[in-house]
């Protein structure tokens, strides 16, 4: 995964929450709960990021899982029409996104945790489908990691050393 170093004070971020479960430790006098909040944080420009935060309250595990998303933000190579530039198959432990490609109009096709993931990264048409595991958390990484993967065709031309005409051929 490409990882540039962000500066997300620089940015305006919006968060939104994907899952918030309660989990629970069991120790000698009892059982601890806990919540565990997993938010996706991304301008609409290209930048998108997800974080956990575990806490005892809700919202204090909202605000971990927002620092730390923001800790986390990858750059998703964006073309014209707001899509993606090539397809391309995220993959994060047992879960895989298939991420298409989509001319304009189509919109966003997606479950719900990447769609989640397309939204916060300002992708107008996408098609998606969410292979193998369907853990929210597993498909929310897995879109992540696919979205950052993602070349331009810059990026392309100049590692082959050709002319951008050559690339788009």
């Amino acid at each position: 995964m490409r990882h540039e170093i962000i500066d997300a004070s620089q940015l305006e971020l919006n968060d939104k929450v994907v899952s918030i479960k309660r989990v629970t430790k069991v120790v000698k006098g009892g059982r601890t709960m806990r919540f565990t909040a997993l938010v996706v944080v991304g301008d609409g420009q290209g930048h998108v990021g997800a974080g956990l935060g575990k806490a005892t309250e809700i919202p204090e595990a909202i605000r971990k899982g927002k620092e730390d998303a923001a800790k986390n933000l990858v750059t998703v190579a964006l073309d014209d029409n707001a899509s993606i530039t090539h397809d391309f198959i995220g993959k994060f432990g047992s879960a895989s996104v298939l991420l298409k490609r989509a001319p304009e109009g189509t919109g966003v096709i997606a479950g719900g945790p990447a769609r989640i993931v397309c939204d916060m990264a300002g992708i107008k048409n996408i098609r998606t489908k969410s292979l193998g595991s369907n853990n929210k958390q597993n498909v929310v990484l897995a879109t992540i990691a696919g979205l950052s993967q993602l070349k331009s065709p810059e990026e392309v031309a100049a590692k082959r050393g050709k002319a951008l005409s050559e690339v788009r051929a």
